[in-house]
């Protein structure tokens, strides 16, 4: 069953890339205290997400920040090492890259994605959230796929008209 509006992120372990390397933590750790938007791919480099979903949320950071959202994530399933290096290519400097290497974080959320069709194996669906504190206040998954509902200009559109 997919996460929803209402429930905590799950704990698991996420991977930062730190100035010293790889930095495992507690998704906990990471949602604590703060208002987060994340953004999930099922790849680092792979076309759409390359070209537009990425760039979108760079272009939007401080829009972002402007309706109160503290810090801007995107989650794929790879190494932290292919997501530090999407990060500088893209100069998307805005942006906490957390590695979901093992798909842990993904299944926890109920947003999997079997893409063994396609020769990319498990994967995370598209999908954009916000939690405020650990907490999922907005959820919004891509049908199939599609780019729509997970970009930044959707979500920063839907939080212009929370209250």
């Amino acid at each position: 069953m997919s996460i929803k509006a209402g429930d905590q992120i799950p704990d698991t372990i996420i991977t930062t890339m730190s100035d010293s390397g790889p930095n495992p933590m507690r998704a906990s750790d990471y949602f604590k205290g703060r208002k987060v938007a994340l953004f999930s791919v099922p790849g680092a480099f792979t076309p759409t997400c390359s070209a537009r979903h990425l760039p979108g949320f760079v272009e939007q950071a401080e829009a972002l920040a402007a309706v109160g959202i503290e810090a801007i994530a995107c989650t794929a399933v790879n190494d932290i090492f292919v997501l530090d290096a999407w990060r500088k290519s893209a100069g998307a400097d805005a942006i906490d890259m957390l590695a979901d290497g093992n798909g842990e974080f993904v299944q926890a959320l109920g947003l999997a994605l079997d893409a063994t069709g396609f020769g990319m194996g498990q994967r995370g669906q598209r999908f954009a959230l916000v939690a405020d504190d650990g907490v999922v206040s907005d959820l919004f998954v891509e049908d199939g796929g599609e780019f729509r509902v997970s970009s930044a200009e959707y979500l920063l559109g839907a939080l212009a008209k929370s209250p």
